[in-house]
């Protein structure tokens, strides 16, 4: 997983065990986990290798910024993680006990596999054509 073309907002309700979950079991970094003071909470997580930030989990805002990344997303909380070898992260995951929803699909643009995180999130799996 080492492309990320976007900053990506998740609203979780256990910062602990999204921590736990991404970093440990889909090798993020966690580059920031800032205690923001009246129970907020930044945190920042990134992809091994990736340049830029593949994850904010924030809960400054929280019905407010839930109902926002829904209207981003069609209403559907959804997220892309890049990747540049897709047999590769999927065998990974797989092993992981990652749960697959859909199986590898060949898009125009991509290879792409819906898989679902502990948070009821689902996540594309991608590597762009």
């Amino acid at each position: 997983m080492k492309q990320v073309i976007a900053h990506v907002a998740l609203v979780v309700p256990d910062y602990d065990a999204a921590i736990a979950f991404y970093c440990g079991r889909l090798g993020f970094d966690l580059v920031e986990d800032t205690e923001l003071g009246d129970g907020k909470r930044w945190v920042l997580l990134r992809p091994k290798g990736a340049t830029e930030t593949a994850l904010l989990l924030a809960n400054a805002d929280g019905e407010r910024q839930r109902a926002a990344i829904g209207n981003q997303t069609g209403g559907r909380v959804g997220f892309f993680l890049f990747t540049d070898d897709f047999a590769r992260d999927h065998a990974a995951m797989l092993a992981a006990g990652i749960a697959f929803l859909e199986e590898p699909r060949h898009e125009a643009y991509g290879t792409a596999a819906v898989f679902a995180d502990p948070f009821d999130n689902r996540w594309d799996l991608l590597q762009p054509a």
